[in-house]
């Protein structure tokens, strides 16, 4: 199977989540950009998801909690071609409980290849991109092939 490109839609499908000590700067930021995320179907994570619906004003698909499972359910929506995109506002100097699911979500990111900004500079950049209003070829991995390729790789070492 070769890669597939799915397009992505105008109406970008954005996944919004932020760490305690870090919902006031993701406030901050998705009230000064409500005017664009206007234009999008917006995702959340418990308290952050809560908080961006009462400050915003706008219409947003809420998970559960990401210690309690939310930060896997935006994982599966990313592998399942559900979300375009990961703004996750993480605290890189708080230990967190549920490190490995935040380690796992960023890998599907990284992994499914959907833009995705830990922080502010890079939020701004994304939103602010031309591409942000079009539909966009979004080139995604072949798996089926890596797969593939990764047990021909073990199979030879045995």
């Amino acid at each position: 199977m070769k890669p597939t490109i799915p397009t992505i839609q105008a109406r970008k499908r954005i996944a919004l989540v932020a760490h305690d000590n870090k919902k006031n700067d993701l406030l901050e930021w998705a009230r000064y950009n409500r005017e664009t995320l206007s234009r999008h179907h917006l995702f959340g994570t418990g308290t952050t998801g809560r908080l961006l619906e009462k400050e915003l004003d706008l219409p947003l698909t809420r998970f559960k909690s990401g210690p309690i499972g939310g930060d896997q359910q935006i994982g599966a929506k990313i592998a399942e071609g559900e979300i375009d995109f990961l703004i996750f506002f993480w605290d890189p100097l708080e230990p967190q409980p549920h490190d490995p699911d935040i380690k796992a979500l960023l890998r599907l990111a990284v992994l499914y290849n959907i833009p995705t900004a830990s922080n502010r500079a890079t939020a701004d950049f994304i939103i602010s991109s031309p591409l942000m209003a079009r539909e966009y070829e979004h080139k995604t991995p072949d798996l089926e092939r890596y797969n593939a390729g990764r047990q021909k790789m073990l199979g030879e070492k045995s």
